[in-house]
């Protein structure tokens, strides 16, 4: 799902978005325009993507730790192969298409790395998943299994260098009704609220 925080709410002209949030003053930092969604048919969800994006899609096995932040969240991705990357990313909680400002690093050691941001600034949990990723233009299509909450879908815009949100927001709205994705089982937030909603913290 697609976020970008700035003051200014912008109307789009889609059945999906009545209001995008935004916020000025990150200059540098990249965005996309992101969309989630519970899923209720993932045969045929799976099938749309593959036809859109014209692949079998990458299957991606993620590990998610999410440390404690004054603003925003910052989390390690391990990718359970050496690798992973260390993201900070501020976007707002609601449906439907939204932008997120983020930074991102690259790292060959997640665990030693998860030890030193777990000893300075605590855990807030984590979140595991397999995600099979398509790519359909501009937009990066994750179909998301995640370990005690079921099946998601997660669209991320990549915008493009002077391209406006509400562009974006065009885009992820026309590939949602593309995917078949309904308003009604869009989701606000991030599969960490999810789990400690649920009370399974560290993805338990």
């Amino acid at each position: 799902m697609i976020v970008l925080k700035f003051r200014l709410k912008f109307k789009c002209q889609t059945e999906y978005c009545s209001s995008i949030s935004t916020r000025t003053g990150r200059i540098g930092m990249p965005s996309n325009v992101e969309v989630k969604a519970r899923v209720c048919d993932l045969d045929f969800l799976a099938q749309r993507a593959k036809e859109l994006s014209g692949s079998d899609g990458t299957v991606i096995k993620q590990q998610d730790t999410f440390f404690t932040v004054a603003r925003g969240r910052l989390k390690l991705r391990d990718f359970l192969d050496g690798s992973g990357q260390l993201i900070f990313y501020e976007r707002p909680d609601m449906d439907g298409p939204k932008l997120s400002n983020y930074s991102i690093t690259p790292t060959n050691d997640p665990e030693g790395l998860r030890k030193v941001l777990s000893d300075a600034l605590g855990q807030v949990g984590q979140v595991k998943k397999e995600r099979r990723l398509y790519m359909v233009g501009q937009t990066r299509v994750h179909v998301d299994c995640v370990e005690g909450l079921g099946n998601f879908m997660e669209l991320e815009v990549v915008m493009k260098e002077n391209q406006s949100t509400e562009e974006g927001a065009a885009v992820a709205n026309q590939l949602m009704q593309d995917l078949g994705v309904k308003k009604e089982h869009l989701i606000e937030g991030a599969y960490m609220d999810l789990l400690l909603a649920k009370g399974l913290q560290n993805g338990h």
